[in-house]
């Protein structure tokens, strides 16, 4: 592949920023998936960082992020876009580039669960007091396990078609 230039990253940001926004908007308007579809607006995050590298995949979840804040009608999927699922595949890249597997894991899953405990404290002071927290955290790190492989093959498959 080659350097892309200035002009081409920044059409590639605006992009990948406007279809995480229609994913984004999406999810606000569906009766449910709505989790699903902010992961799936994630994947245009991982879509820039691979074409275009880490400045672009940063630019693309900036911008979509921001907007994302300022137009949805739902800003707790824009809030959770933002705090994980839209910055992860760009933490992924730079996490995916260490030569040893455990300090790739931990990074991972350091990550993961300081974003989980940050939107736990905010949730437990709003609206969940209850919840235990061994659950949400194995619950939790289960699911990221199976995101971040999904996350992992649908690269290895975008990769293979350029």
């Amino acid at each position: 592949m080659k350097r892309p230039t200035k002009t081409r990253r920044a059409a590639l940001c605006s992009l990948t920023a406007a279809g995480s926004l229609a994913l984004l908007w999406t999810a606000c308007l569906a009766p449910s998936g709505r989790i699903g579809l902010t992961a799936a607006a994630g994947v245009f995050s991982m879509a820039a960082v691979m074409e275009g590298g880490r400045r672009a995949g940063l630019l693309s979840w900036g911008a979509s992020t921001v907007l994302a804040l300022i137009l949805l009608p739902d800003k707790g999927l824009a809030v959770l876009y933002g705090m994980f699922l839209g910055l992860y595949p760009v933490v992924k890249s730079c996490l995916e580039r260490l030569s040893k597997p455990v300090l790739e894991w931990g990074g991972k899953l350091l990550y993961f669960n300081l974003a989980l405990t940050v939107g736990r404290l905010a949730l437990k002071l709003l609206l969940f007091p209850d919840i235990p927290a061994v659950l949400v955290y194995f619950g939790g790190n289960a699911v990221f396990l199976a995101y971040d492989f999904g996350l992992s093959q649908l690269a290895v498959r975008l990769n293979k078609l350029t």
